[in-house]
């Protein structure tokens, strides 16, 4: 089950821990910086592809992100 909370928490966490500044992380995905701002706040949420580049990127699970998982690396 999708936790929308806990990929806000982790999202903002990672980005917080590899210092990764929205305009980047958008330039690193293909999407604009206010879309960043908006999967960081929970007003929109990233498609299916979207969601695959940012576990790829923070190498992190897509488990991990969405709360289906505890560990950061279970791929």
């Amino acid at each position: 089950m999708f936790k929308k909370d806990l990929f806000i928490e982790r999202l903002n966490l990672l980005m917080k821990e590899t210092q990764t500044s929205k305009q980047a992380l958008g330039n690193a995905i293909g999407v604009s910086r206010p879309a960043i701002s908006q999967f960081a706040s929970g007003s929109n949420l990233p498609s299916i592809e979207k969601l695959a580049a940012i576990a790829d990127h923070f190498d992190v699970s897509i488990d991990y992100l969405v709360g289906r998982s505890d560990d950061p690396k279970l791929k």
